[in-house]
């Protein structure tokens, strides 16, 4: 996300619910924030949810908010932070405690590895191995999802990445590392099953 943005609007006019200023804002990021709230819950009503919650807290925070980061990356912070509650709302059972390093597992390493490089292009780019794509990434655990959403769907940087789920830079490039890691294995399994179809064609 551009640091511009944040120049882009004036704080003293949304404090004073100035309602053009609002609805700039609003208009400016509500699809980058629907669109993340959708990649990490994977259903429309509660994207919705988090839209409007994160800016209507927004407004509420206002005040207090004191501009040592984006305004952008602030508001996707209290979206993240929305979509988190619903989640360990509807899935509890994600608060277990992890071991490792920053909280995520240490002794997982993938071991199912497939070169894909020799399938076609447009198998690559279908809408069944997109579908797959992202049915994978609904299956990571909690804290590497977001990480891999952020970063490498959202293509946010290394250092908004932290800022926004408060987490050292190295914390973040541990679990996209991970993340990556899991990934491949289990597009490696699919990849792998084209690949034998591919061959016995």
């Amino acid at each position: 996300m551009s640091e511009q943005k944040q120049q882009e609007f004036s704080l003293e006019a949304l404090r004073s619910g100035d309602r053009a200023e609002l609805a700039r804002l609003v208009d400016a990021h509500s699809t980058q924030i629907y669109r993340l709230a959708l990649k990490m819950l994977a259903n429309n009503q509660d994207a919705e949810d988090v839209l409007q919650n994160t800016f209507m807290k927004a407004m509420q925070a206002l005040p207090s908010f004191e501009g040592r980061s984006s305004l952008s990356t602030w508001l996707y912070r209290i979206a993240v932070n929305e979509a988190l509650m619903i989640i360990r709302r509807q899935k509890p059972e994600v608060n277990v405690v992890e071991h490792g390093i920053d909280g995520v597992q240490s002794d997982y390493v993938p071991t199912q590895f497939v070169d894909w490089c020799c399938l076609p292009e447009s198998e690559l780019m279908s809408s069944e191995a997109k579908n797959h794509l992202d049915e994978a990434v609904q299956q990571l655990p909690e804290k590497l999802r977001i990480v891999f959403i952020l970063r490498d769907i959202e293509k946010l940087s290394i250092r908004e990445t932290s800022q926004m789920l408060e987490l050292t830079e190295s914390a973040v490039k541990t679990r996209l590392l991970r993340a990556r890691l899991q990934l491949r294995e289990q597009l490696s399994v699919y990849y792998g099953e084209r690949l034998n179809e591919e061959e016995l064609a």
